[in-house]
C-alpha cells in the first residue's frame, strides 16, 4: 500500500508532519544565514521580535494573515473538488474592483456598516464571476483549470491596469488609483481589540476584515464537512468516477466549486483596499493569491489549519521586514529566500517525511 493512503491520527496529519516540514525549512534557513555572516538565533529572535514583540507588529502580522486566510480558503474549496485553482491572485484583483465601486458608489451617503456588507457581496461577484470562464471550460470543454486560471491572472492584470490609468483614475492625477474613500468606505481598524489585550494597534492597518474572514473559514468548514454540497465536491475530490457512479453531475460541481472559490479570493480585496489604503491602487493584491496556495497545504485544506497557516506567514513577512531593517546583510531577497523555502516545504515537499512517519507509526503500533 501507497504511503500517501494509509491513515494516520490527525496530531501526525495535521500537526506532527506541518510541523516537520516548517522546521526543516526553518534549519535550511538559518544555514542560509550563516552562510552570509550572521546568527541563526539572532535572526530567528528578530523573527519574533518584529511580528510579535508588540501591538503594533501583531498588528501588521494580522493583516497579512488577513489576505492570506481569504485566499487559503479559495485553494482549499476548489481543491476539495478535486480542482487546482491558480488564479486567487487574478480573482482578488478583480474583486477589489467590485469592492471598490461599492465604495466609491456609497461613502457619501451610508456609515461603513451599511456599505460592508454590500461591499463583500460586490467583491464575492466580482471574484466568481473571474473564476466563472476558468470553470466552465473545464466543466464543458475539458481544459485544463491550471492554465485557464493562470492566463487569467495576466488578463486580470491588465485589465484592471487599463481601468486605472484610462476609467478611474482621478482627473489630473498621475498616479493608477481610484480617489480615496470617505469615511463610509473605510473598514474601520480593530484597535480595540488589541486594548482589550494591553497593547496599541499604532500604524498597523488591521481591520474588520480579519474578523470577516473568520467567519469565512467558518462558512467553508460548514460548506465543506456539513452539507450535501460539501460531500458531493469531496467525493468527486476523491474519485470522479465513484462521483459520477453516484449520480453527482460533474459540470455543475466542478462550476459551484469555482465559483466559491472566486468569491473567496475576491473577498481577499476587502483588507487591502477598503481597509489599509481606502482606495484601489495597481498590484494591491501583492502575491497573496499565490502565497494562499502555500497556505492551504500547509494547512491540510481545513478552515482551522489555513488560519494558524495564515498567521505563520504573516509571521513571515512582518518578522522579515523587521529582519531586514535591523540586519542590513539579510536583504529583502534573503527574506523571499526564507520564505520561498517554507512555501517549497510546505507545498511542494508536504509529503517529503510521511513515508517515514508512516513507517514509524506502524512499527509502533505492532509494538
Amino acid at each position: 500500500m501507497s504511503t500517501a493512503s494509509v491513515p494516520l491520527p490527525h496530531w501526525i496529519n495535521y500537526g506532527l508532519i506541518p510541523l516537520l516540514n516548517l522546521v526543516v525549512a526553518f534549519l535550511i534557513s538559518g544555514f542560509v544565514v550563516w552562510l552570509i555572516g550572521e546568527s541563526p538565533l539572532d535572526a530567528l529572535s528578530l523573527l519574533i521580535e518584529g511580528a510579535l514583540g508588540n501591538g503594533e507588529g501583531i498588528g501588521f502580522t494580522l493583516y497579512y494573515a488577513t489576505s492570506f486566510i481569504f485566499t487559503g480558503l479559495s485553494v482549499a474549496v476548489a481543491i476539495h473538488a478535486g480542482l487546482f485553482n491558480i488564479g486567487s491572485e487574478g480573482q482578488a484583483y478583480v474583486g477589489g474592483l467590485g469592492c471598490a465601486l461599492v465604495a466609491l458608489a456609497l461613502d457619501r451617503y451610508v456609515p461603513w456598516y451599511v456599505t460592508m456588507p454590500i461591499a463583500v457581496i460586490g467583491a464575492g461577484l466580482f471574484g466568481a464571476a473571474w473564476a466563472f470562464i476558468p470553470a466552465f471550460l473545464q466543466a464543458k470543454r475539458g481544459s485544463h483549470i491550471v492554465i485557464t486560471t493562470i492566463m487569467f491572472n495576466y488578463i486580470a492584470a491588465a485589465l484592471m491596469v487599463y481601468l486605472l490609468v484610462h476609467v478611474l483614475i482621478v482627473p489630473g492625477k498621475m498616479a493608477p488609483e481610484t480617489r480615496t474613500f470617505l469615511e463610509g468606505g473605510q473598514l474601520p481598524k480593530l484597535g480595540w481589540l488589541m486594548t482589550m489585550f494591553g497593547a496599541k494597534l499604532g500604524a498597523a492597518p488591521f481591520n474588520v476584515s480579519f474578523i470577516i474572514a473568520l467567519l469565512a473559514a467558518w462558512f467553508v468548514w460548514v460548506l465543506i464537512w456539513r452539507t450535501k454540497l460539501g460531500f458531493e465536491m469531496r467525493t468527486l475530490g476523491v474519485s470522479s468516477t465513484a462521483a459520477d457512479y453516484a449520480g453527482i453531475p460533474y459540470a455543475r460541481i466542478v462550476i459551484i466549486a469555482m465559483l466559491l472559490s472566486g468569491a473567496l479570493a475576491g473577498m481577499m480585496a476587502l483588507n487591502p483596499v477598503m481597509g489599509s489604503s481606502a482606495r484601489l491602487q495597481v498590484e494591491f493584491v501583492g502575491g497573496a493569491g499565490f502565497v494562499g496556495i502555500a497556505v492551504s497545504l500547509m494547512g491540510r485544506n481545513h478552515p482551522l489549519g489555513i488560519v494558524f497557516a495564515a498567521i505563520l506567514f504573516g509571521i513571515l513577512y512582518q518578522g522579515g521586514d523587521w529582519i531586514s531593517f535591523e540586519m542590513p546583510n539579510i536583504t529583502r531577497e534573503m527574506i523571499l529566500v526564507i520564505q520561498g523555502l517554507v512555501i517549497l516545504f510546505a507545498g511542494a515537499l508536504e509529503y517529503m517525511f510521511r513515508p517515514a512517519v508512516v513507517r514509524l507509526y506502524q512499527q509502533f503500533k505492532r509494538g
